[in-house]
């Protein structure tokens, strides 16, 4: 058996990572995709592996040297005229080799695991594509099969259908060809196609062809949960080197992304904290209805999303404004505010992160499950005084939750002692009779003029792509100030048509939280059962739970990323948590919190 490796493009789509090399030189987690492809091959028998190089080849070749010698050996075809021509070109420059032996074809942009090439080199078929169900980061050719694994269609991109996405399976770019199958059927339909259409097409379009009169002549291998990735652009790069990352490194590369985990769609996120239920709402489909109507519009400026926030909210116009998600109202708040701030630890670090360490007065709870209450914290800033005091309730990740009562009696104590409370309510919506809960009432807040109420829409009602929040005051100047400060075009045309439409679907809403508190139950009472996990108490959308030996909290959240694709938040290193071993455990929908729990009851036994 050989193998033909593909590496003559250009690569230009990765700006200037390939401005001086080939694309397969470019380094994922410091290996070269070359180096990593060439050992991977090594570890089968393979009598030789041809590499057909153009751009940047003396590079290339001289990178490889002779370290496979002893392996296999490595010759070379070159392509003079790779700026002007496409793969079906290079692989037809290394036909006469293709009749010679069984091959395994492959792109030089690929990485993937080692278990990949074992799969299609064990298989007794001779004829082999790798495929990968469709995902919407994929590009390139696709392919739909039968039940026997036929391949009866390739869809090229001029054929791709969004409504048939379910159907499609992409072509991973590896292939085995038997020295027959080459012989015989593909190389003449090479040869009459480029002869027929010319040099600048994909090889993928002679496989169509023979695909086309015998389906039964190439089978599609699926691939299950075996990583790959095709590296076509800087993006590519950075999903690759997160998959692809070394111990050490992954959870970096993970939690450093900050979202956008819809790239890898696979993966079941227990970091990001969002309601669960909303989605199903037809507000959705509503959005979704009108999409390339709010893609092409203009937003409206503030002045007509602080009204529609009013209307949403209930809250005077004066007394509110919409941001860009509560991320950019507390960054404008922080900013703006004199004086010492209080906080209390662990907590959502926003806050703190927007101040001088030097500003900040801490508050630790002294206990194991990090409970407190008004009286603590009106005990604690009466010895220690500061100007403001910022409160997260439910309290980020501990949970801990103050009731309504509890926190206008600190209100009060605020209001006479000339201080200033922030109360972020992001996560009120999921506490037990949360409809009593909230503080965003216009009476409320004139009669405690010094309090600020904050709620992060994303994570209340599962919208967080659309970056909306809200921020509620009756102290008007602070607000005027704060629309001053931010841009007029601070919310999108799908924020601002969520506000327009959400009232009809108000009741959806209220479901959805019902039906939250209800499932949060059920998923605390299966994760009592774990043995390893201390539960605490929860108001809010995740739980805290401190990891027991024989596990560290660093050792799970690897251990459910790489076997089971799950996703934890460590925050052992959080501040203000005492040392020991801790997981934040989002609270998904029921069909996705079973899926955690049966993964971590194995580890129970």
């Amino acid at each position: 058996m050989q193998a033909i490796i593909l590496a003559a493009g250009m690569g230009k789509r990765l700006g200037e990572l390939t401005k001086e090399n080939t694309k397969c030189m470019v380094q994922v987690n410091g290996e070269y995709i070359i180096d990593r492809m060439l050992t991977q091959l090594s570890q089968f028998d393979m009598e030789r592996v041809i590499i057909v190089v153009g751009y940047e080849r003396e590079k290339l070749i001289s990178h490889i040297g002779n370290r496979y010698d002893t392996k296999f050996k490595i010759e070379y075809v070159v392509n003079p005229i790779y700026d002007r021509t496409n793969n079906i070109y290079s692989l037809a420059l290394a036909k006469e080799y293709m009749q010679q032996d069984d091959t395994i074809l492959l792109e030089s942009d690929l990485v993937f695991d080692d278990t990949i090439l074992q799969r299609l080199i064990d298989n007794d078929l001779p004829n082999i594509a790798l495929v990968a169900k469709y995902e919407t980061w994929m590009d390139g050719t696709m392919v739909c099969i039968d039940n026997d694994h036929n391949i009866v269609n390739f869809i090229t991109k001029a054929a791709f259908c969004y409504d048939d996405v379910e159907k499609y399976y992409k072509t991973i770019n590896i292939y085995k060809f038997s020295k027959e199958f080459s012989s015989s059927k593909y190389i003449p339909f090479l040869e009459a196609y480029t002869k027929a259409v010319g040099n600048n097409e994909y090889y993928e379009n002679v496989l169509r062809i023979i695909t086309f009169i015998d389906s039964k002549e190439l089978k599609a291998l699926p691939i299950s949960n075996e990583k790959w990735y095709e590296i076509d652009d800087k993006q590519d790069l950075d999903i690759a080197e997160a998959l692809f990352a070394e111990e050490k490194d992954i959870l970096r590369k993970y939690y450093g992304r900050f979202g956008g985990y819809w790239r890898f769609p696979k993966m079941l996120d227990f970091c990001y904290l969002v309601n669960p239920y909303f989605g199903s709402s037809k507000i959705i489909d509503e959005l979704q209805a009108n999409f390339r109507t709010l893609i092409m519009e203009y937003p409206s400026g503030m002045k007509v999303n602080t009204l529609l926030a009013s209307k949403c909210w209930g809250i005077k116009e004066e007394y509110i404004i919409p941001g860009n998600g509560a991320a950019e109202l507390i960054k404008a708040l922080m900013e703006i505010l004199p004086g010492r701030i209080g906080i209390t630890r662990p907590t959502f670090e926003e806050y703190p992160n927007r101040r001088n360490a030097d500003s900040l007065v801490t508050y630790i709870p002294q206990n194991n499950d990090y409970r407190y209450d008004e009286h603590d914290l009106i005990s604690f800033f009466e010895k220690h005084p500061v100007e403001n005091i910022a409160l997260i309730n439910p309290d980020n990740p501990s949970g801990n939750f103050i009731p309504k009562e509890g926190v206008l009696a600190l209100a009060q104590w605020c209001e006479e002692h000339d201080t200033r409370l922030i109360v972020d309510e992001s996560f009120v919506d999921f506490s037990e009779n949360w409809q009593q809960n909230s503080l965003l009432h216009n009476d409320i807040l004139r009669r405690y003029p010094r309090m600020i109420v904050i709620k992060s829409i994303s994570k209340s009602y599962g919208v967080p792509g659309i970056r909306l929040g809200i921020l509620c005051s009756a102290d008007e100047a602070l607000i005027a100030q704060m629309k001053q400060n931010v841009s007029i075009w601070n919310i999108n045309s799908f924020c601002e048509f969520f506000m327009q439409i959400y009232n009809k679907y108000e009741n959806d809403y209220h479901t959805a939280c019902e039906k939250f508190i209800q499932e949060r139950r059920k998923f605390e009472e299966e994760l009592r059962t774990i043995k390893f996990l201390r539960v605490m108490p929860s108001q809010a959308n995740y739980f805290l739970a401190e990891v027991l030996p024989p596990y560290t909290a660093n050792g799970l959240v690897l251990t459910m990323l790489k076997k089971h694709n799950i996703l934890l938040r460590d925050c052992s290193q959080k501040i203000g948590l005492d040392g020991k071993q801790y997981i934040r455990i989002a609270v998904r929908d029921h069909k996705d919190n079973s899926k955690l729990t049966d993964a971590l009851k194995q580890l129970n036994e």
